[in-house]
Protein backbone atom coordinates (compact mmCIF):
# COMPACT_ATOMS: atom_id res chain seq x y z
CA UNK A 1 0.00 0.00 0.00
CA UNK A 2 1.36 3.39 -1.06
CA UNK A 3 1.65 6.49 1.09
CA UNK A 4 -1.06 9.01 -0.34
CA UNK A 5 -0.56 12.27 -1.92
CA UNK A 6 -3.85 14.87 -0.28
CA UNK A 7 -4.34 15.75 -3.97
CA UNK A 8 -6.67 14.21 -6.70
CA UNK A 9 -9.71 14.62 -8.95
CA UNK A 10 -12.04 12.40 -10.05
CA UNK A 11 -15.53 13.17 -11.65
CA UNK A 12 -18.50 9.95 -13.26
CA UNK A 13 -21.39 11.09 -15.58
CA UNK A 14 -24.27 8.51 -15.27
CA UNK A 15 -27.54 7.97 -17.08
CA UNK A 16 -30.04 5.91 -14.64
CA UNK A 17 -32.53 6.73 -17.30
CA UNK A 18 -33.42 8.66 -20.35
CA UNK A 19 -35.10 11.64 -17.74
CA UNK A 20 -32.50 11.40 -15.19
CA UNK A 21 -28.69 12.39 -16.08
CA UNK A 22 -26.17 13.39 -12.99
CA UNK A 23 -22.30 13.95 -12.78
CA UNK A 24 -20.63 13.45 -9.62
CA UNK A 25 -16.84 14.84 -8.92
CA UNK A 26 -14.44 14.73 -6.31
CA UNK A 27 -11.89 17.07 -5.32
CA UNK A 28 -9.10 17.09 -2.55
CA UNK A 29 -6.30 19.43 -1.45
CA UNK A 30 -4.27 19.11 1.41
CA UNK A 31 -5.73 19.95 4.92
CA UNK A 32 -4.20 19.64 8.30
CA UNK A 33 -7.38 17.02 8.92
CA UNK A 34 -9.87 15.65 7.01
CA UNK A 35 -12.28 18.25 6.05
CA UNK A 36 -15.62 17.40 3.59
CA UNK A 37 -17.50 19.75 2.15
CA UNK A 38 -20.51 18.35 -0.18
CA UNK A 39 -22.75 20.05 -2.87
CA UNK A 40 -25.95 18.45 -3.07
CA UNK A 41 -29.28 19.20 -4.59
CA UNK A 42 -32.40 19.94 -1.65
CA UNK A 43 -34.00 16.98 -0.20
CA UNK A 44 -31.46 14.41 0.13
CA UNK A 45 -30.65 14.59 3.95
CA UNK A 46 -30.03 10.96 3.68
CA UNK A 47 -28.35 10.80 0.89
CA UNK A 48 -25.73 13.41 2.15
CA UNK A 49 -25.29 11.09 5.41
CA UNK A 50 -24.28 7.96 3.48
CA UNK A 51 -22.08 10.17 1.38
CA UNK A 52 -19.66 11.29 4.61
CA UNK A 53 -19.73 8.53 6.06
CA UNK A 54 -18.18 6.95 2.99
CA UNK A 55 -16.04 9.50 2.82
CA UNK A 56 -14.46 9.06 6.47
CA UNK A 57 -14.04 5.21 5.85
CA UNK A 58 -11.54 5.90 2.66
CA UNK A 59 -9.81 8.90 3.20
CA UNK A 60 -7.56 10.03 6.34
CA UNK A 61 -6.81 13.67 5.64
CA UNK A 62 -7.44 16.65 3.44
CA UNK A 63 -10.03 19.19 2.08
CA UNK A 64 -12.08 16.96 0.09
CA UNK A 65 -14.89 18.41 -2.30
CA UNK A 66 -18.00 16.27 -3.27
CA UNK A 67 -20.32 17.97 -5.69
CA UNK A 68 -23.78 16.34 -7.03
CA UNK A 69 -24.80 18.27 -10.22
CA UNK A 70 -28.01 17.00 -11.93
CA UNK A 71 -28.51 17.48 -15.74
CA UNK A 72 -31.28 19.54 -16.24
CA UNK A 73 -31.00 19.79 -19.77
CA UNK A 74 -32.76 16.35 -20.60
CA UNK A 75 -35.59 16.33 -22.55
CA UNK A 76 -38.75 17.43 -20.65
CA UNK A 77 -42.38 17.10 -21.50
CA UNK A 78 -44.27 20.56 -21.77
CA UNK A 79 -47.29 20.90 -20.64
CA UNK A 80 -49.83 23.30 -18.86
CA UNK A 81 -51.20 24.00 -15.22
CA UNK A 82 -55.23 22.95 -16.63
CA UNK A 83 -56.63 23.97 -12.97
CA UNK A 84 -55.04 26.84 -13.18
CA UNK A 85 -55.51 27.84 -17.23
CA UNK A 86 -59.53 26.74 -15.95
CA UNK A 87 -59.61 29.45 -13.37
CA UNK A 88 -58.60 32.10 -15.33
CA UNK A 89 -60.87 31.36 -17.91
CA UNK A 90 -63.59 31.31 -15.64
CA UNK A 91 -62.54 34.37 -13.96
CA UNK A 92 -62.67 36.10 -17.88
CA UNK A 93 -66.09 35.27 -18.32
CA UNK A 94 -67.88 35.60 -15.38
CA UNK A 95 -66.39 39.74 -15.56
CA UNK A 96 -67.34 39.51 -19.05
CA UNK A 97 -71.02 38.26 -18.26
CA UNK A 98 -70.87 41.23 -15.16
CA UNK A 99 -69.86 44.30 -17.23
CA UNK A 100 -71.63 43.12 -20.41
CA UNK A 101 -68.23 43.12 -22.27
CA UNK A 102 -67.24 41.97 -25.27
CA UNK A 103 -64.23 39.55 -27.09
CA UNK A 104 -62.18 36.08 -26.00
CA UNK A 105 -59.58 35.08 -23.72
CA UNK A 106 -55.85 35.31 -25.17
CA UNK A 107 -54.41 32.45 -24.78
CA UNK A 108 -51.08 33.54 -25.55
CA UNK A 109 -52.01 35.96 -22.86
CA UNK A 110 -53.24 33.49 -20.26
CA UNK A 111 -50.47 30.84 -20.73
CA UNK A 112 -47.77 34.02 -20.02
CA UNK A 113 -49.15 33.81 -16.37
CA UNK A 114 -47.40 32.82 -14.13
CA UNK A 115 -47.58 28.75 -13.38
CA UNK A 116 -49.80 28.91 -16.39
CA UNK A 117 -46.99 26.80 -18.30
CA UNK A 118 -44.72 23.52 -16.79
CA UNK A 119 -43.29 20.58 -17.49
CA UNK A 120 -43.93 17.28 -15.77
CA UNK A 121 -41.00 17.44 -13.65
CA UNK A 122 -38.74 14.44 -14.94
CA UNK A 123 -35.12 15.47 -16.43
CA UNK A 124 -34.65 17.58 -13.04
CA UNK A 125 -34.33 14.07 -10.58
CA UNK A 126 -36.54 15.78 -8.48
CA UNK A 127 -39.45 13.47 -8.82
CA UNK A 128 -37.57 10.09 -7.96
CA UNK A 129 -34.93 10.69 -5.12
CA UNK A 130 -34.57 7.28 -4.71
CA UNK A 131 -33.09 6.86 -7.77
CA UNK A 132 -30.73 9.34 -7.76
CA UNK A 133 -29.84 8.18 -4.16
CA UNK A 134 -29.52 4.55 -5.18
CA UNK A 135 -27.08 5.05 -7.96
CA UNK A 136 -24.87 7.64 -6.59
CA UNK A 137 -24.37 5.05 -3.90
CA UNK A 138 -23.11 2.51 -6.32
CA UNK A 139 -20.71 5.45 -8.04
CA UNK A 140 -19.54 6.44 -5.00
CA UNK A 141 -17.12 3.14 -4.41
CA UNK A 142 -15.35 3.25 -7.52
CA UNK A 143 -15.58 7.23 -7.50
CA UNK A 144 -13.24 7.02 -4.54
CA UNK A 145 -11.15 4.45 -6.19
CA UNK A 146 -10.31 6.82 -8.61
CA UNK A 147 -9.20 9.03 -6.73
CA UNK A 148 -7.06 7.16 -4.42
CA UNK A 149 -5.43 5.87 -8.05
CA UNK A 150 -4.25 9.41 -8.50
CA UNK A 151 -3.96 10.40 -5.05
CA UNK A 152 -1.14 7.44 -4.59
CA UNK A 153 0.09 8.15 -8.15
CA UNK A 154 1.10 11.65 -6.86
CA UNK A 155 2.38 10.21 -3.68
CA UNK A 156 5.01 8.21 -5.19
CA UNK A 157 5.88 11.20 -7.04
CA UNK A 158 6.29 13.07 -3.79
CA UNK A 159 8.17 10.17 -2.06
CA UNK A 160 10.73 9.96 -4.96
CA UNK A 161 11.21 13.90 -4.36
CA UNK A 162 11.67 13.28 -0.37
CA UNK A 163 13.73 10.42 -1.38
CA UNK A 164 16.07 12.71 -3.09
CA UNK A 165 16.17 15.20 -0.36
CA UNK A 166 16.92 12.59 2.17
CA UNK A 167 20.02 11.10 0.23
CA UNK A 168 21.13 15.34 0.13
CA UNK A 169 20.60 15.23 3.91
CA UNK A 170 22.74 12.11 4.35
CA UNK A 171 25.54 12.57 2.66
CA UNK A 172 25.58 16.36 3.97
CA UNK A 173 25.41 14.34 7.36
CA UNK A 174 28.29 12.11 6.43
CA UNK A 175 30.26 14.87 5.41
CA UNK A 176 30.51 16.68 8.65
CA UNK A 177 31.07 13.42 10.42
CA UNK A 178 34.31 13.15 8.37
CA UNK A 179 34.93 16.85 9.54
CA UNK A 180 34.70 16.21 12.94
CA UNK A 181 37.57 14.93 14.34
CA UNK A 182 39.66 17.78 13.03
CA UNK A 183 37.36 20.20 13.93
CA UNK A 184 37.13 18.74 17.10
CA UNK A 185 41.05 18.69 17.37
CA UNK A 186 41.07 22.53 15.96
CA UNK A 187 38.89 23.91 18.50
CA UNK A 188 40.89 22.00 21.43
CA UNK A 189 43.78 23.54 19.69
CA UNK A 190 42.23 27.40 19.72
CA UNK A 191 40.88 27.22 23.07
CA UNK A 192 43.94 25.88 25.33
CA UNK A 193 45.72 28.69 23.66
CA UNK A 194 43.39 31.57 24.52
CA UNK A 195 43.17 30.04 27.95
CA UNK A 196 47.29 30.02 27.98
CA UNK A 197 47.56 33.73 26.97
CA UNK A 198 44.62 34.87 29.30
CA UNK A 199 46.46 33.20 32.29
CA UNK A 200 50.24 33.77 31.60
CA UNK A 201 52.49 31.11 33.18
CA UNK A 202 50.78 30.69 36.18
CA UNK A 203 48.54 28.25 36.32
CA UNK A 204 47.93 24.63 36.90
CA UNK A 205 48.30 22.94 33.36
CA UNK A 206 46.46 19.37 34.23
CA UNK A 207 43.44 21.66 35.84
CA UNK A 208 43.36 23.90 32.24
CA UNK A 209 42.91 20.35 30.05
CA UNK A 210 40.40 19.20 32.52
CA UNK A 211 38.42 22.35 31.79
CA UNK A 212 39.58 22.41 28.10
CA UNK A 213 38.29 18.69 27.89
CA UNK A 214 34.98 19.70 29.77
CA UNK A 215 34.33 22.56 27.17
CA UNK A 216 35.68 20.39 24.15
CA UNK A 217 32.58 18.08 25.22
CA UNK A 218 30.44 20.59 25.34
CA UNK A 219 30.78 20.93 21.92
CA UNK A 220 31.04 17.86 20.90
CA UNK A 221 28.26 17.12 17.37
CA UNK A 222 29.00 13.51 18.05
CA UNK A 223 25.13 13.01 19.67
CA UNK A 224 23.51 15.44 16.70
CA UNK A 225 25.03 13.38 13.75
CA UNK A 226 23.86 10.04 15.67
CA UNK A 227 20.36 11.55 15.86
CA UNK A 228 20.67 13.22 12.83
CA UNK A 229 20.90 9.48 11.11
CA UNK A 230 18.28 8.00 12.81
CA UNK A 231 15.58 10.34 12.20
CA UNK A 232 17.13 10.11 8.38
CA UNK A 233 16.37 6.40 8.50
CA UNK A 234 13.51 6.28 10.36
CA UNK A 235 12.44 8.59 7.56
CA UNK A 236 13.24 6.27 5.07
CA UNK A 237 11.06 3.51 6.84
CA UNK A 238 8.01 5.45 6.69
CA UNK A 239 8.15 6.33 3.38
CA UNK A 240 8.83 2.25 2.70
CA UNK A 241 5.14 1.50 4.52
CA UNK A 242 2.24 3.02 3.96
CA UNK A 243 -0.75 4.56 5.54
CA UNK A 244 -1.13 7.88 7.47
CA UNK A 245 2.32 9.44 7.61
CA UNK A 246 2.12 12.84 6.88
CA UNK A 247 1.92 14.21 10.90
CA UNK A 248 5.09 11.74 11.50
CA UNK A 249 7.45 12.70 8.58
CA UNK A 250 6.53 16.46 9.49
CA UNK A 251 7.10 15.40 12.95
CA UNK A 252 10.50 14.06 12.22
CA UNK A 253 11.64 16.87 10.37
CA UNK A 254 11.22 19.10 13.08
CA UNK A 255 13.31 17.50 15.07
CA UNK A 256 16.13 16.87 12.27
CA UNK A 257 15.87 21.02 12.24
CA UNK A 258 16.39 20.90 16.03
CA UNK A 259 19.37 18.68 15.51
CA UNK A 260 20.72 20.73 12.59
CA UNK A 261 20.62 23.88 14.69
CA UNK A 262 22.19 22.72 17.45
CA UNK A 263 24.96 21.20 15.26
CA UNK A 264 25.42 25.17 13.76
CA UNK A 265 25.55 26.67 17.36
CA UNK A 266 28.27 24.25 18.35
CA UNK A 267 30.69 24.81 15.70
CA UNK A 268 30.09 28.06 14.70
CA UNK A 269 33.10 30.88 14.87
CA UNK A 270 35.56 27.47 14.74
CA UNK A 271 37.02 28.53 11.39
CA UNK A 272 38.96 26.46 9.12
CA UNK A 273 37.33 22.58 8.38
CA UNK A 274 34.51 24.50 10.85
CA UNK A 275 33.46 26.76 8.30
CA UNK A 276 33.03 23.73 5.78
CA UNK A 277 30.61 22.09 8.59
CA UNK A 278 28.94 25.73 8.41
CA UNK A 279 28.32 25.14 5.15
CA UNK A 280 27.17 21.61 5.15
CA UNK A 281 24.71 22.42 8.33
CA UNK A 282 23.29 25.13 6.08
CA UNK A 283 22.61 22.73 3.18
CA UNK A 284 20.93 20.35 5.94
CA UNK A 285 18.52 22.72 6.79
CA UNK A 286 17.78 23.89 3.21
CA UNK A 287 16.91 19.94 2.61
CA UNK A 288 14.73 19.73 5.65
CA UNK A 289 12.77 23.10 4.63
CA UNK A 290 11.99 21.39 0.98
CA UNK A 291 11.15 18.18 2.46
CA UNK A 292 8.80 20.01 5.22
CA UNK A 293 6.92 21.86 1.71
CA UNK A 294 6.68 18.79 0.03
CA UNK A 295 5.03 16.73 3.05
CA UNK A 296 2.65 19.37 3.73
CA UNK A 297 0.59 17.62 0.77
CA UNK A 298 1.10 13.72 2.61
CA UNK A 299 -1.91 12.05 3.90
Amino acid sequence: MPIYSMTGFARTQVRVHDQLVYSLSLKSVNHRFLDIQLRLPSGLDALEMDLRRALKENLARGHVELALSVDRSTVQKAGYNRDLVAGYLDAFRTARGDFSLLGEPDLNAILRMPGALQSDGRGNGDEDPAALSESVLQQIGPLLEELKIMRAREGDALKAILQASLDRLAEATEGVAALRPEVEQRYQERLTQRLIAATGNEFNRQRLLEEVAVLVDRSDIAEELARMTTHIAHFRELLSGSGEVGKKLDFLLQEMNREANTLLSKTGGVGGKGTRITELGLAMKAEIEKAREQIQNVE
